[in-house]
């Protein structure tokens, strides 16, 4: 039997993006199992739409992410770890946070392991150092770098997120898959992936693009007043909120 399963990261905020997913995932009827790769929160606005949403789903698994984690820090009466406009961020989407998801996000991991139709799955945000901190990002990772950095590992199949863009990497006996950013992208669209697995252990991983309706949620980073909402909007949504305010 071919079990499928779909790998979500990067939410951001952004429940309209992530509604279009779950609705194209529901519409599709295949996946049995969701595993959420962290960043459910920050950088959008949407906060408690987003975790209302996950946090009543039973078919979801979930691992923090780093901004998940300064949320946290945050709400623990901690330093978010982060600076400038991306510290007054933090706090803007702390303060605004229903305390009921602080369990929620406190339970999450940082890496899950699932077997699937014999092949072993890691889950994480991103890579780990040995102190369980995530590392910098790497802007030009290659199934070299990948397979040393995992050489310990005995996972057929890695996913991770973090890095907002698309990898797929065949490494040594190994699948390494980031799916994009779900919720933070130049154009009106949501990416996921989908991992389907036969009981022959044959893999197949299927990139998704499901276009959405943006325009309220840009239109809402000035209805809101966001910390850092320019900064924001120029980096993780390509400036789209330009387009509307021509219109």
């Amino acid at each position: 039997m071919v079990k499928n399963i779909a790998v979500i990261t990067d939410i951001h905020g952004n429940y309209s993006a992530l509604k279009a997913v779950l609705s194209d995932i529901e519409r599709e009827g295949k996946v049995e199992h969701i595993y959420c790769l962290g960043d459910l929160i920050a950088i959008g606005h949407e906060t408690n739409q987003v975790l209302e949403e996950l946090s009543s789903r039973k078919d979801v698994s979930y691992v923090l992410g780093n901004h998940d984690e300064a949320i946290l820090n945050i709400l623990n009466g901690e330093e978010p770890g982060s600076q400038g406009e991306e510290r007054d961020h933090h706090y803007w989407i702390a303060e605004n946070m229903n305390r009921e998801f602080i369990t929620f996000l406190s339970e999450m991991p940082k890496r899950l392991e699932g077997m699937i139709n014999g092949k072993k799955i890691l889950f994480l945000h991103y890579h780990l150092n040995e102190c369980n901190r995530f590392l910098s990002i790497d802007t030009n990772p290659s199934v070299t770098k990948l397979d040393d950095l995992y050489k310990n590992e005995d996972a057929d199949i890695i996913c991770f997120g973090h890095h907002h863009v698309l990898h797929y990497f065949k490494g040594n006996n190994r699948i390494y898959l980031n799916p994009g950013a779900l919720g933070c992208n130049s154009r009106p669209i949501a990416t996921y992936a989908t991992i389907s697995i036969k009981n022959d252990g044959c893999v197949n991983c299927n990139v998704k693009e499901v276009s959405y309706n943006n325009r309220e949620f840009l239109v809402n980073y000035f209805r809101y007043d966001v910390p850092a909402k320019n900064t924001l909007l120029r980096i993780f949504h390509g400036n789209q909120d330009k387009n509307i305010i021509n219109e």
